[in-house]
């Protein structure tokens, strides 16, 4: 197994025509038939890199931006952003085309965490990323700080040292009511 892989090198894109059995009850393309191609992509992305079977250990943040019909084409992208020692972010683009007009539209972005692991379900390591572009560095680097992030966020709610008065000034303007016994 090589050392070090440049994203290009498990790149992965798929196209496939909606139709009606993928629909929701308004008629629009169900969000969970998109999620599951989303998981597809990037399970054959990481395992293009990794050369190994790979779960998805986390999805960070998938918003809806754009709804998709039925009749359209959907291309899915998936590209290796981040490597860790055994796992890798991939970031997975949607995109709709609607086919007698041309006309496309960026639907949703997802970055999927994805863990090797050999036959005996143990995490193994994978080559690292070789970056060429300062593109790849921009996503390598965002990958990373959402991380970081996540780390903070766990440790900051964790609930053995949450602090409730820190937050309860913070609640108070949204849609909740806080009805605490005393």
């Amino acid at each position: 197994m090589e050392k070090f892989k440049s994203a290009k090198q498990s790149r992965v894109a798929i196209t496939e025509l909606m139709l009606p059995s993928h629909s929701n009850f308004s008629g629009k393309i169900h969000g969970g038939y998109i999620l599951s191609l989303m998981d597809q992509i990037a399970f054959a992305c990481a395992s293009k890199h990794s050369q190994s079977y790979c779960v998805t250990a986390s999805v960070n943040r998938v918003d809806f931006l754009n709804p998709i019909e039925v009749g359209e084409l959907v291309t899915l992208k998936a590209s290796i952003n981040y490597t860790g020692k055994t796992s890798m972010v991939v970031g997975v683009r949607v995109e709709s085309e609607n086919v007698t007009s041309g006309s496309r539209k960026h639907c949703n972005s997802s970055y999927f965490t994805m863990v090797a692991k050999d036959e005996n379900g143990k995490n193994i390591p994978v080559p690292g990323l070789l970056i060429k572009d300062k593109i790849g560095v921009r996503r390598f680097a965002r990958s990373k700080q959402r991380k970081i992030e996540a780390l903070i966020r766990d440790s900051q709610f964790d609930a053995s040292k949450f602090k409730m008065e820190a937050y309860l000034e913070t609640i108070v303007p949204e849609n909740v009511k806080v009805a605490l016994k005393k």
